[in-house]
């Protein structure tokens, strides 16, 4: 599963760099949002891609018919070569991973939860360092949660930086529990 989130942020990272210079990023990920409405809608295409009865070149003419209308060059490319590399089934997945991090353009957003309001100064050492970390620009949101004791937890995208008290009791009562037992 792991393996699969790599390859698919390759591939996406991959496309959206050579489409920078060609077509542009918001030009790419229109037209790649467009594509993946068009497999959605037509549940046979993506049958016949993954069809080994039909060549290669069956299939990029197919691809050539089905994706014109005012579609990017490189997104036929980019389908082309998923076909070729045995990746087509990624492409939802590539679509995806690219609509949620760039649909800000370009910013994550980032959950700042506190059990207690910050110090801006605070705040804006906090939002520094985590621009630093992910080298992207953040949308920040707060969030006060009393559940947390103290300290804070931070939430980016999938990742949780978590450095509440509440977490250092559960892991405290973790080994203490493992003590006992042991």
């Amino acid at each position: 599963m792991i393996r699969n989130k790599v390859l698919v942020s390759r591939y996406a990272e991959a496309f959206l760099n050579f489409s920078r210079a060609n077509c542009g990023t918001d030009k790419a990920l229109v037209d790649l949002a467009a594509v993946k409405k068009i497999l959605r809608d037509n549940p046979g295409l993506k049958d016949l891609m993954d069809n080994p009865e039909i060549s290669y070149l069956e299939k990029c003419a197919i691809i050539d018919e089905v994706v014109r209308d005012g579609i990017c060059e490189d997104i036929r490319n980019f389908l082309k070569l998923l076909l070729e590399k045995k990746r087509f089934d990624i492409l939802p997945d590539v679509a995806e991973y690219l609509r949620v991090k760039y649909s800000h353009q370009g910013q994550l957003d980032v959950v700042l939860k506190t059990a207690f309001p910050l110090e801006l100064e605070l705040i804006e050492r906090i939002q520094e360092a985590l621009r630093k970390r992910f080298k992207q620009n953040l949308r920040f949101y707060i969030d006060l949660d009393g559940s947390l004791l103290g300290g804070v937890q931070v939430v980016v995208g999938n990742t949780i930086l978590d450095g509440s008290i509440k977490k250092r009791l559960l892991e405290l009562r973790g080994r203490l529990t493992a003590l006992e037992m042991g």
